[in-house]
């Protein structure tokens, strides 16, 4: 389910003694950040894709990994995937959740899970004396998850609860009425509605759970990236041993892809007593991260939103002060076609002057254009950043993941600073005016406003 801005609903994270965040984050002293693909051993192990890029940090290890086991898969009863995946941490066949937190703690180690739309995600750091530890757990808990019928009641609970809290955010309801006002029925990017969601979690089972997991779980199509101080023959071994003889595993689902609206869509979510109001306002792309078009849409629409600099921060917050927050994104587009987007927030009595003035940035960038300046200065910032990510074991972990994900070669990587310059401003501007219409927008407003085509709390 999606219950977070991040689209994913994350298990508990053990913070140990030994091991401190701001260590794990640490700078990775990366020296071949020229050729970082050709430093990568990838290897098919126990039917698991094994993606491991050594660094000069010491002692540390960061692991990225996923499987297609996600909402979209979850046809029968929509609950199903999220809880599964919220159960892996809560006990196995052989260890108690308290015997596996206490393992984890002594040595400082974190492995979570998180489930989105179509993957079970898997995150994890320690030092690397500990890493056969951890591979064992991470193997225990994915291969033989206990279902006890105590956690999944409490599962449920938690899940409800969560649940109710997004019941009452502006920023959930927004961007789930959006999702459903952009994205046709069937389509994995289109959320569920809550009552959806709280019918589905009361009606669901342990037997559900486990006959989901036997279905969904598996090395098949598994991604695991380690980064940082690897012994890799010693690594191989060691998740040869923990994954042996597990089978299973499906594709990640497809879908058609959504029909661009043909409309404008203005609905309103009406929350009582908020301070402030949720606008999200955009259009589906019909575009996937790999297509051609991708890239030259997002620069663009980055810089109508993205950062202090962007035109929507520094006329619609800084120079009009209408709002804190504004900024315009692409979105959802690794598995499927996503959607681009300008989520904003306002205060009630500044909710007209601020959409006003958002239309009219809009409009001009869409009718005029961004200017050469802009871009070169717009690519400068996306390189920078993009090689600021990679110099984290964390960061060079979750864009190597997102690399494979993306259906992109490992390559890219090391492509991507030179495919960003090569980026034109005919491009640009070509891809705003194919998949951006103002006049089609979908536009969400949550919180205490009235009027509109109301959607129901």
């Amino acid at each position: 389910m999606i219950i977070s801005t991040s689209n994913q609903f994350f298990g508990s994270i053990r913070f140990g003694r030994c091991i401190s965040v701001g260590v794990l984050m640490i700078m990775a002293s990366i020296t071949h950040a020229a050729d970082i693909s050709k430093h990568i051993v990838r290897t098919s192990i126990a039917g698991i894709d094994v993606i491991a890029y050594p660094t000069d940090i010491k002692d540390v290890v960061t692991i990225a990994g996923a499987l297609p086991a996600g909402d979209a898969l979850a046809t029968d009863n929509i609950a199903i995937a999220s809880l599964t995946g919220m159960m892996l941490d809560k006990g196995t066949e052989s260890m108690d959740k308290f015997a596996v937190a206490k393992q984890l703690d002594q040595v400082g180690a974190q492995l979570r899970f998180s489930v989105g739309e179509q993957a079970l995600s898997i995150r994890a750091q320690s030092l690397k004396a500990d890493l056969p530890l951890v591979l064992r757990i991470m193997a225990d808990e994915l291969r033989h998850p206990a279902f006890s019928a105590g956690e999944v009641a409490k599962a449920k609970i938690e899940f409800s609860g969560t649940i109710q809290q997004r019941t009452d955010s502006t920023e959930f309801r927004a961007g789930e009425a959006f999702s459903r006002a952009v994205f046709p029925a069937g389509h994995p990017n289109r959320q569920h509605s809550l009552d959806d969601w709280r019918s589905a979690i009361d009606k669901a089972s342990a037997s559900e759970l486990k006959k989901f997991h036997r279905q969904f779980y598996g090395p098949a199509h598994m991604v695991l990236v380690l980064v940082g101080d690897l012994d890799i023959p010693k690594i191989k071994a060691e998740i040869k041993r923990d994954f042996v003889g597990w089978s299973g595993g499906v594709p990640y689902r497809s879908a058609p892809k959504a029909t661009v609206s043909t409309a404008p869509v203005d609905q309103v979510v009406f929350l009582a007593a908020k301070t402030s109001v949720t606008v999200l306002a955009g259009e589906a792309t019909g575009l996937q991260y790999r297509d051609a078009d991708s890239l030259p849409l997002r620069v663009g629409v980055a810089i109508l939103g993205s950062g202090f600099t962007s035109r929507l921060m520094s006329t619609v917050r800084d120079k009009e002060g209408l709002t804190y927050h504004i900024s315009a994104s692409v979105a959802d587009d690794t598995f499927d076609d996503g959607d681009w987007r300008i989520n904003a927030t306002f205060a009630p009595s500044l909710l007209d002057k601020g959409i006003a003035s958002t239309q009219r940035e809009l409009q001009r960038w869409w009718k005029d254009g961004v200017t050469l300046l802009e871009l070169e200065a717009r690519k400068n910032d996306l390189v920078g950043s993009f090689q600021v990510g990679l110099a984290t074991t964390d960061g060079m972990a979750g864009t190597l993941l997102a690399t494979v994900e993306r259906g992109l070669a490992l390559a890219w990587v090391d492509d991507y600073p030179r495919t960003v310059e090569a980026v034109t401003l005919d491009q640009v501007n070509g891809a705003i005016r194919r998949y951006v219409d103002p006049q089609k927008l979908v536009t969400i407003k949550a919180g205490s406003v009235a009027a509109g085509s109301a959607v129901a709390n």
